[in-house]
């Protein structure tokens, strides 16, 4: 990941509804979500989660895959990851970092 991509990330993730979106789309794991049953969870007007929607995957943070007449979006775990991995890459000044040893850390992604 580069400076420039993890701008844009950064900043589609710095607006609340993309950010709701966007971890409901963790939460869903790689079976992903359709559009009506995430503006149904998160209580959202779908032309406005259309619009998030569109913001996260041109920060490459959704994939979009059409299965019949159906969206399904889901988190790019990758981009996610190289986004994290770009963000504490060189922490702690080249020292074992204690973030890394936090029980809420993901190490399945």
């Amino acid at each position: 990941m580069n400076e420039t991509q993890a701008v844009s990330a950064l900043g589609a993730l710095a607006h609340t509804q993309r950010l709701r979106v966007f971890r409901a789309l963790v939460v869903a794991g790689p079976e992903g979500l359709t559009p009506s049953v995430l503006a149904d969870q998160l209580d959202v007007a779908r032309n406005t989660l259309s619009f998030h929607l569109k913001e996260l995957a041109h920060a490459g943070l959704v994939t979009i895959e059409q299965q019949g007449r159906n969206l399904i979006y889901r988190a790019d775990f990758a981009h996610m990851n190289g986004l994290l991995g770009y963000l504490t890459d060189h922490c702690c000044q080249g020292d074992v970092c204690e973030a890394n040893d936090s029980p809420s850390a993901c190490t399945s992604c």
